[in-house]
């Protein structure tokens, strides 16, 4: 039987060969050369457009829902509705600016001599006072992570004396380099680094994730030949990987994460990734949720398909790489987990030096020097720099050296543990308010908020009035508090725990209520199906802030 089966195979394949010659003999029977040529040509560069088409890392669904969207506001009818509205959004950024600046005055030139010490700190103090949330009583979340009267004094007279020096020229400046590879290395020791660990110093977050996906996109270009690269992230990852695929022509893969625990989905990580994969991600934490992903789990698949794999800490910084040792529990996610190469963490934020420095570090040197941009052939001489930026303001590598020094090991744990305890304090405490509940499991500092009751944005509305400044989330609506030191001083968290408890009781008595104002117009952004035209109020947004106020 077996060759009787293997025959009647081989009969049938040619068989079917057979029809297929005669009916592409019947195809071309009679016509002129030129046509079967431009038949030819017409099919197969069909052929190929179709299945470049079809082989992409975006879906149809979501090429097409942009061609759509793209086509529609070319409508004269939609453009001018469109335009129409964007012109007032920007007029009413405009005067929100207006109203944040006050009376001073804008210089619109250089002034015709120069002020003197005591005019421009006289001016310099009228800036700073600007603004309606007091940050140094601990009333915002996040963004200043540490103040402390005479850590300012220090890092104030540090960067002073460094103000003018420039790591770009070692041999002029080797004092600050040498501070620069102090701070990496006393960095890879809190997050677990061995001797072959490696790393630069940038100017914050941005710049470290940007320079991990740089790097191993030149890795994967020179050593595997990719030359259509994407990266494997979770939906919550930090929005520096979008900005590093705009820049770098990385697509990015985003992998939706679990309703419940916010974590990323490990069984639609694992499919997301192809033979164009050059790098995987997670983080620990993100900022929307304060969740950690699996980083284990990542690690691994990093290390089944050869793939570098990058740790997003920028947001937990010092705290996250040393939660264990004051005495919590994380999962692990530092260079102790085999298949991790590389972190970034920001020293601006739970290293609590002064804005304008951070971390990308690296398991092996060979991953680092794909980070730096080289050119061999300039004029001006070879040219070499480690990140984006040529020249480097020492004054804040010096700043960070200086901040570090001055808190040590000890301080730091002493800090971490302060801002751990005060988490889970409010975090407890949130999740006995009825109408409220928390996203997920918080990892460190982040303890973000939702509502079946209500519209969440009621309630940053309404904290928003009694003094807090927080973050607002979409997909889904929530919002977040991101514990810092600030909120660790005897006061500040009962404070905000009593306000949320006052405001959600008030909420809760009419729950239907729709939020009103700007929270309204936030919700209402995450409606609108195409997100090209939330991008273009965006825009409008970021250049109303560079923009002069008309005199009334």
């Amino acid at each position: 039987m077996k060759p009787f089966a293997v025959g009647g195979a081989g009969g049938g394949s040619l068989e079917c060969s057979k029809l297929i010659t005669e009916n592409i003999n019947r195809l071309f029977a009679n016509r002129e050369p030129w046509q079967v040529a431009t038949i030819t040509t017409t099919a197969v560069l069909s052929s190929v457009w179709l299945w470049s088409f079809i082989n992409q890392d975006e879906s149809i669904y979501t090429r097409g829902k942009r061609q759509f969207f793209r086509y529609l506001k070319k409508v004269p009818a939609v453009r001018r509705k469109i335009e129409s509205e964007l012109s007032k959004a920007n007029q009413d950024f405009k005067g929100e600016i207006a109203k944040l600046t006050g009376t001073l005055e804008y210089c619109l030139q250089l002034p015709e001599n120069g002020l003197s010490k005591e005019e421009i700190l006289e001016l310099m103090d009228e800036h700073l006072k600007l603004g309606h949330y007091d940050w140094r009583d601990g009333r915002v979340s996040g963004a200043v992570y540490g103040y402390k009267e005479d850590l300012a004094e220090l890092v104030t007279q540090v960067y002073g004396k460094a103000s003018y020096t420039n790591p770009l020229h070692p041999d002029i400046f080797p004092g600050v380099c040498k501070m620069e590879a102090e701070v990496v290395k006393m960095a890879l020791a809190l997050f677990q680094g061995d001797e072959k660990c490696c790393g630069t110093m940038t100017t914050g977050g941005t710049e470290s994730i940007v320079m991990a996906c740089k790097a191993y996109r030149d890795y994967a270009r020179e050593h595997k030949g990719i030359t259509q690269p994407n990266m494997v992230v979770p939906k919550t990852i930090h929005a520096a990987f979008d900005k590093a695929g705009q820049y770098f022509n990385i697509h990015v893969n985003y992998v939706d994460v679990d309703p419940k625990t916010l974590e990323v989905d490990m069984k639609a990580f694992k499919k997301a990734i192809n033979k164009n994969t050059i790098m995987l991600a997670g983080s620990a934490p993100n900022f929307p949720y304060g969740t950690m992903d699996d980083i284990e789990a990542i690690a691994e698949l990093g290390l089944k398909y050869d793939i570098p794999v990058h740790v997003d800490a920028c947001l937990g910084s010092f705290v996250v790489a040393l939660a264990r040792t004051a005495g919590y529990r994380v999962k692990p996610f530092n260079f102790s987990v085999k298949g991790v190469t590389s972190i970034s963490a920001d020293t601006h934020k739970y290293g609590f030096a002064p804005k304008g420095s951070s971390l990308v570090l690296y398991s092996d040197v060979k991953y680092l020097n794909h980070q730096y941009t080289v050119t061999t052939d300039w004029p001006g001489g070879v040219y070499g720099s480690p990140t984006v930026n040529g020249s480097r303001a020492g004054g804040i590598i010096a700043a960070c050296w200086a901040t570090m020094m001055n808190f040590g090991f000890n301080g730091y744990l002493e800090a971490t543990k302060r801002i751990l305890d005060t988490s889970r304090y409010v975090e407890t405490a949130l999740r006995k308010v009825d109408g409220i509940f928390i996203f997920g499991k918080p990892a460190t500092s982040v303890v973000a908020m939702g509502s079946n009751v209500f519209d969440i944005f009621r309630l940053s509305d309404a904290l928003c009035k009694k003094g807090w400044n927080l973050n607002t989330l979409q997909f889904p609506s929530g919002i977040h508090i991101c514990i810092t030191d600030m909120h660790t001083a005897p006061g500040v968290a009962d404070r905000f725990i009593a306000d949320v408890r006052e405001a959600v009781a008030e909420i809760m008595k009419d729950p239907g209520q729709p939020v009103s104002g700007k929270m309204a117009l936030y919700g209402m952004a995450q409606a609108i199906p195409d997100r090209s035209i939330v991008g273009e109020v965006t825009r409008c947004y970021i250049n109303s802030m560079y923009s002069i106020p008309s005199k009334k």
